[in-house]
C-alpha cells in the first residue's frame, strides 16, 4: 500500500479501489466496459475534517489503512504517478470493514 503524495483538504479522503472482477461466478471473462467500478477500497489519507460554523473542525471518523464501502457514483477519480485513486467526502463511506 503505496502513500500517495496528495493532501485532501476538509472532510475529503483519499481511497485506493479494490481490483474489479475480471471474471464472473460462472467464469464468465469480462471486458473491461463491462466491468462495475468498485465500491470496496482502502483508505490511504484523510484530511483535516470539514471547518463548522463554530470556527473548529470535525474530525472524520475514517482512518488512514481501514477499508471503506462508499458510494457508487461517489468522489472523483484521479490518475496519479500512473495510479488510480478516488478522492471522496467522509459523507460518501457507508461503512467501515473488519
Amino acid at each position: 500500500m503505496a502513500k500517495p503524495k496528495m493532501k485532501p483538504l476538509d472532510d475529503r479522503i483519499i481511497v485506493e479501489q479494490k481490483k474489479a472482477d475480471e471474471v464472473t461466478a460462472g467464469g464468465i471473462v469480462l471486458p473491461t466496459t463491462a466491468q462495475e467500478r468498485p465500491t470496496i477500497g482502502t483508505c490511504l489519507a484523510v484530511g483535516p475534517g470539514r471547518m463548522l460554523d463554530t470556527g473548529t473542525r470535525a474530525s472524520v471518523s475514517v482512518k488512514v489503512g481501514e477499508q471503506i464501502c462508499y458510494s457508487k457514483y461517489a468522489g472523483t477519480e484521479v490518475n496519479y504517478g500512473g495510479t488510480k485513486y478516488t478522492v471522496i467526502r467522509e459523507a460518501d463511506v457507508l461503512a467501515v470493514l473488519d
